[in-house]
């Protein structure tokens, strides 16, 4: 039986390459929401997610922040995937014919400069694969679509102008989600442990947390705070750390913030992806 991993967005998103691009041997899920591609794997519909936490242009995903916590799931792997935006129209069309693009409002606004050199409109779609779904369907030769080259090969498009974003590095970093930890890979370009925690009410009780990582030579790539439950003193911080909680020094800098927090928890222990470097 074939193992599946569901991900959140239409068959063609960027999400679907990540799948594509990490586990090929693999069937993608398509589910409406990141919650339905948590409960996918909760259900055992699936047996991994891949959900989308940063990207380098617009920075986190807001919702899964809150989600991961709660999902029950844990982190086992990261994958970086290039936003390599492409102009998708009918076959046969020429670009001088297309006058509109459909696209997801942050993909339409990474591509002005390719738009407005073509005197190309903006039209704003609910998501890319959802865009090129609609061009595919509407028949129009005068209405493109802003997507990634497997929603044009899923929805039969031409690729009429390919990498049209005008910054050349947008990426898109992923963490793959299983029902159950794995501590024991060792990654050959290290290990990172991504958890997060709630600081004890005292004063300067974060920079004191926080001392514990400088004094150990522990490395935070990430750390961001966001509230809990709608209330206005209850924070919660999000941190990526480079190392494993079984290397010494991350052993010693985790202790240390155990004493100045309330909670702590691990959503999981990786392999840093050769991407990250």
């Amino acid at each position: 039986m074939t193992k599946r991993i569901a991900f959140q967005g239409e068959p063609g998103a960027y999400s679907h390459q990540a799948c594509r691009d990490t586990y090929p041997e693999m069937e993608a899920l398509p589910c409406r929401t990141f919650e339905d591609a948590i409960e996918a794997v909760r259900s055992g519909e699936a047996s991994l997610a891949m959900l989308p936490v940063e990207n380098s242009t617009f920075g986190r995903v807001a919702d899964i922040h809150h989600l991961l916590p709660e999902s029950g799931l844990h982190i086992i792997r990261e994958a970086f995937v290039r936003v390599h935006i492409n102009l998708l129209a009918l076959p046969g069309t020429k670009l001088d014919q297309v006058e509109s693009a459909m696209s997801h409002t942050v993909l339409l606004g990474q591509c002005r400069d390719f738009l407005s050199k073509h005197g190309i409109h903006r039209v704003a779609g609910a998501d890319t694969a959802g865009s090129a779904h609609h061009v595919a369907e509407a028949g129009d030769p005068k209405l493109a679509a802003l997507a990634s080259e497997l929603a044009g090969e899923i929805y039969g498009l031409e690729v009429l102008a390919r990498h049209i974003e005008d910054q050349s590095n947008n990426t898109t970093r992923f963490l793959v989600m299983a029902p159950q930890p794995d501590h024991t890979p060792r990654g050959d370009n290290g290990m990172m442990t991504t958890f997060v925690f709630q600081v004890r009410n005292i004063p300067a009780a974060l920079y004191k947390a926080m001392g514990g990582f400088a004094t150990n030579g522990v490395n935070m790539t990430k750390l961001e705070s966001y509230m809990v439950g709608g209330s206005f003193t209850a924070t919660q911080f999000y941190a990526d750390i480079e190392g494993h909680p079984d290397d010494p020094a991350v052993a010693r800098a985790l202790d240390e913030l155990d004493y100045f927090t309330s909670d702590i928890t691990i959503l999981g222990v990786y392999p840093a992806d050769r991407q990250r470097h």
